[in-house]
């Protein structure tokens, strides 16, 4: 009688598979996994701006009772507050960016217009929205940089082999990091 040997073989085979499955399954669960958290990110960093554009009536308002003549700086504000809900309701990140970015800029000349009227400087109500907007700056950094931070993890991520190959086969792209605006690192010049 013969003895009947056991064939390991295809049992090796199926456990490869198995394993090359759930490697790939695993691949594929880590992209979505970095891509809805930078999207997640992207939220909160749009939650500080929202915030940002929310507060600005109230300086403007404050600022335009004692310089009513600065009609400039106050027509660009209500511009940019109008293209950043315009973006939003758009879902248009890049448009949001830009009006961010735009924003930044316009935010600064009204507190330099504000340097020009001691009385405006004075102000508890002034003060008190010129607290909360340097605090919610403060935010927006944070918030951007966690969002660039996640962005470069999830970039890298789809960048590497074999993730790269994995990748391109489901259409992960790479995503854009929140820059700042060429320039920015200067103040604004304002003409009085």
């Amino acid at each position: 009688m013969k003895k009947k040997v056991f064939n390991y073989k295809p049992w090796i085979i199926v456990a490869v598979v198995v394993v090359i499955i759930l490697w790939f399954f695993g691949m594929y669960n880590g992209f979505v996994g970095a891509s809805e958290s930078v999207d997640g990110q992207w939220a909160n960093v749009e939650t500080q701006y929202q915030r940002r554009v929310d507060l600005i009536p109230n300086l403007v308002e404050t600022v335009k009772g004692y310089a009513d003549h600065e009609e400039g700086v106050f027509t660009e504000i209500t511009k940019l507050r109008s293209q950043w809900q315009t973006a939003t309701s758009n879902k248009n990140v890049g448009g949001q960016v830009q009006a961010a970015k735009g924003l930044e800029g316009a935010l600064s000349k009204l507190l330099l217009v504000a340097e020009k009227y001691p009385d405006l400087k004075a102000s508890a109500n002034f003060l008190a929205l010129q607290d909360e907007l340097a605090g919610t700056e403060n935010k927006i950094a944070v918030e951007r940089k966690r969002f660039n931070d996640l962005t470069r993890d999830y970039n890298k991520k789809i960048k590497k082999i074999p993730g790269k190959w994995i990748a391109g086969m489901f259409g992960f792209e790479e995503k854009e990091y929140f820059e700042a605006e060429e320039g920015s690192e200067e103040a604004p010049q304002v003409e009085f």
